[in-house]
């Protein structure tokens, strides 16, 4: 209770904090205070149009994490498993992590164009991160845990479930942490460049044309918004699978 009063607290500081600093600018073009944001966003979610723009963004921001964590677990499984094949993915996947998101967003719109754009880069930016978190919970895996698995002849289900497992977790739930945000940040970013219809992207683009400072903080405060709840709910998901399950699976075996 006092824990939630107090964020509570923090929270309206903040908020004066903003008020205030707007009211000292005095230039709406250039900076405003949380009551204009609210009311520019009080009009934004009375129109349908608005709803349809955030689920559209977030199908294909989610969309393009989603695919990338799915791909990035099963090759960086893979990689842990065949020393060869890490090598081998190793140029790939240093390769997408050093070239800038920009230099990404202007070749995506060469091959594919606007309209599945954000899904791509969500993707390209993502499956580094998950990969590398995923090959280095697989290597951590206890060697000794392993041969004392191959001399019982313990099977593959198991032996992942009670040694990989619990060593991948960790390192998974962490980099999954790290990927959310930057499948956002990333995917709306990739909206503002390539400007595709019904996107969050298209609407910030479309606020700095037109200097309406007030939608450009209410469609960052959505991105926030959004972006936050769809991390509580994903890592809430894999919650569920935490480790002691697989411990849980060990101890099973054991019996």
């Amino acid at each position: 209770m006092k824990k939630g009063i107090r964020t509570v607290g923090i929270v309206a500081v903040w908020l004066l904090l903003w008020q205030f600093a707007a009211r000292q600018i005095g230039q709406p073009i250039v900076f405003v205070g949380p009551v204009q944001v609210c009311r520019a966003l009080a009009v934004q979610v009375t129109e349908a149009e608005f709803w349809m723009t955030v689920l559209h963004s977030s199908a294909k921001i989610c969309g393009g994490f989603l695919i990338a964590f799915t791909v990035g677990v099963l090759g960086g499984m893979a990689a842990g498993r065949f020393r060869l094949l890490a090598e081998f993915l190793e140029p790939a996947v240093g390769c997408l992590q050093a070239v800038p998101v920009a230099s990404f967003v202007i070749l995506a719109l060469i091959w594919i164009g606007s309209e599945n754009l954000s899904v791509l880069i969500s993707f390209l930016v993502v499956f580094p991160v998950i990969y590398r978190n995923t090959l280095a919970g697989v290597r951590c895996a206890d060697p000794k845990l392993l041969e004392m698995a191959q001399v019982y002849r313990m099977g593959t289900l198991r032996r992942f479930r009670c040694i990989y497992w619990p060593a991948l977790f960790p390192h998974l739930f962490s980099g999954s942490q790290v990927a959310l945000a930057m499948a956002w940040k990333s995917g709306v970013a990739a909206e503002v460049i390539g400007v595709p219809d019904l996107s969050i992207g298209e609407k910030l683009y479309m606020a700095k044309i037109y200097l309406s400072t007030a939608e450009l903080f209410a469609w960052t405060l959505v991105i926030i918004l959004v972006s936050r709840l769809f991390e509580l709910l994903f890592l809430r998901l894999l919650s569920l699978l935490d480790v002691r399950r697989g411990c849980a699976a060990c101890q099973e075996a054991s019996e």
